[in-house]
């Protein structure tokens, strides 16, 4: 049993100590009235710019009956709360031909291994691309040299994309697996304040351990992680899956499949699409990467306290609709102190996205700036036009920035009067792979771009300097969610195919790393309530 608190406030200028004795003041206790004692939740309030302060929600053991307690006190912000058990699982017991495979090491795939292993499922997953330490070097060669590999790269290799972002674990998803997300993510060496932080972040530096230790425990528990495996073809007999295919290759029986697979392996959608899996054309947004000074962010946002020592690098998040031409543009991905970085999988085509380590201390901010586009932008009714619709964009910026992955790059004043930039202002981009100086009108469809501009004139309203001066704009950003849907049923199933699992981004039923990694862990319950451990 537990008492949580809210609203409890300290300014910039009390230290976290203090917050034990203010919720001994507001239940009128004794400091040793209280046995147990956590924060679990921080947020800033910066809505006062002349006033900043941190609010806490704690929960806490009292050593007196708590319920009655807290009826007594009559306080809105005080609550009594039952502990939280989490739910034992029972297993199914059909027995396992094979051990269940997963293709993908992304969030989804890496939770759906984790927790199987756990429960003594031993499951063998297949990653396209290389390890961690292996994928960081060739990536880092790639934003150097320009030397291209398709198979590991931003997107593809161990930890998916998020391996190469800014760690972020906001998530709007209302699942009690989130806090176990959160909680293994603390055991394998993530920083215990994510567990309570509003906005929690890992940053790209640390991630990476934690991966790495994931995968170690993974393996530990009698799992197994091929890298270098892409999977290539499936073979499914009367609506039941059978095989696998890895790197043309390697022929293995298959029982059950968990497609974790992200949300650009663009071939393997394909393959699928061929194997007549159901597949349906989904929604996306696309745009530019939007950079400004750090500096122009914290004093919009904090003020007078903008340098701060105990404050953060402060974020934003941006969200307009355009009533003319019935489309949303919104910030997305926002990374403070960040790069913005070349993150193609695609020989011919462009794609950028935003990076942030756990300091947040890079001299720009960046985010996603997208415009929605939806079934009637797209040149068919195809469940891959979604696709289609992507390249074109990639394909317009490649050759626009004069290849290599090279970024065309604008100030978003040119952007507004539809001229070339010749000249940068006070932002220097950021983007790994180097830039010219372009117009990004000419790389993307004219209603986007109108959308966009209006957008910017309606942000620029809201955080002074934003839509206008000489903050940048890096093209493209197209990759911000799956354009397909693998579909499936309730039980997390393929609707086509028994034995057949979508799930994570890029099956269409997630959108960032905790979202994913709880698709992930419900897709290895559905398996677990139908089978024994192996």
């Amino acid at each position: 049993m537990t008492i949580r608190i809210n609203n409890l406030r300290l300014d910039l200028e009390q230290n976290i100590e203090e917050l034990k004795p203010l919720a001994c003041k507001k239940l009128k206790v004794k400091k040793n009235d209280i046995k147990d004692f956590k924060i679990t939740k921080e947020s800033v309030d910066a809505r006062r710019k002349g006033k900043i302060d941190f609010i806490y929600s704690v929960e806490l053991v009292l050593d007196t009956d708590e319920e009655s307690y807290v009826k007594k006190l009559n306080d809105s912000d005080v609550a009594y709360e039952e502990s939280k058990i989490k739910d034992d699982f029972i297993p199914g017991d059909k027995l396992l031909n094979n051990r269940p495979c997963i293709v993908g090491s992304g969030p989804a795939g890496l939770f759906a291994a984790l927790n199987l292993a756990q429960k003594g499922y031993r499951p063998i997953v297949f990653e396209r691309g290389k390890n961690v330490d292996e994928r960081s070097n060739t990536v880092q060669k790639f934003w150097r040299t320009g030397n291209f590999d398709p198979e590991c790269n931003v997107q593809f290799g161990e930890g998916g994309a998020g391996t190469f972002s800014d760690g972020k674990l906001t998530t709007r998803i209302k699942d009690k697996r989130s806090s176990i997300v959160v909680e293994e993510l603390v055991k394998y060496g993530a920083p215990t304040d994510i567990v309570y932080n509003y906005k929690p972040h890992i940053g790209t530096d640390i991630l990476r351990n934690v991966i790495k230790n994931i995968r170690n425990e993974i393996i530990r528990l009698g799992g197994e992680i091929h890298f270098s495996s892409r999977l290539t073809d499936i073979n499914i007999e009367n609506g039941i899956l059978k095989s696998i295919r890895i790197n043309n290759s390697t022929h293995m029986d298959c029982q059950v499949l968990i497609l974790a697979i992200g949300h650009s392996a663009r071939d393997t959608i394909e393959m699928m699409n061929k194997r007549g899996i159901k597949l349906s054309p989904k929604p996306l947004a696309v745009g530019f990467r939007v950079e400004h000074k750090q500096s122009m962010i914290d004093t919009a946002q904090y003020g007078k306290f903008a340098s701060h020592p105990k404050l953060r690098a402060a974020d934003y998040k941006l969200t307009y609709h355009s009533s003319k031409f019935e489309r949303g543009c919104y910030s997305f991905c926002m990374c403070p102190g960040g790069i913005v970085v070349a993150a193609a999988s695609e020989e011919g085509r462009l794609v950028t996205n935003g990076m942030s380590e756990h300091a947040r201390d890079k001299e720009n901010a960046n985010s996603a700036l997208v415009c929605t586009v939806n079934a009637r932008d797209f040149a068919s009714k195809d469940a891959l036009s979604g696709i289609q619709y992507q390249r074109r964009l990639e394909e317009a910026a490649y050759k626009l920035g004069g290849g290599n992955f090279v970024a065309p790059v604008q100030r978003i004043d040119d952007f507004l009067y539809d001229r070339k930039t010749v000249k940068l202002g006070t932002v220097t981009p950021s983007y790994t792979r180097g830039y010219t100086l372009s117009n990004l009108n000419d790389c993307i469809p004219d209603e986007v771009s109108a959308v966009i501009k209006e957008a910017l004139a309606n942000f620029d309203r809201k955080i002074k300097g934003f839509g206008s001066g000489s903050g940048i704009l890096t093209g493209v950003e197209t990759r911000t969610s799956s354009p397909v849907r693998i579909d499936r049923h309730d039980n997390c199933q393929s609707v086509e195919v028994t034995g057949i699992y979508p799930a994570g981004e890029g099956a269409g039923y997630a959108g960032g790393i905790v979202s994913a990694a709880v698709d992930g862990i419900r897709v290895s319950e559905e398996i677990m309530k139908i089978y024994a451990p192996f």
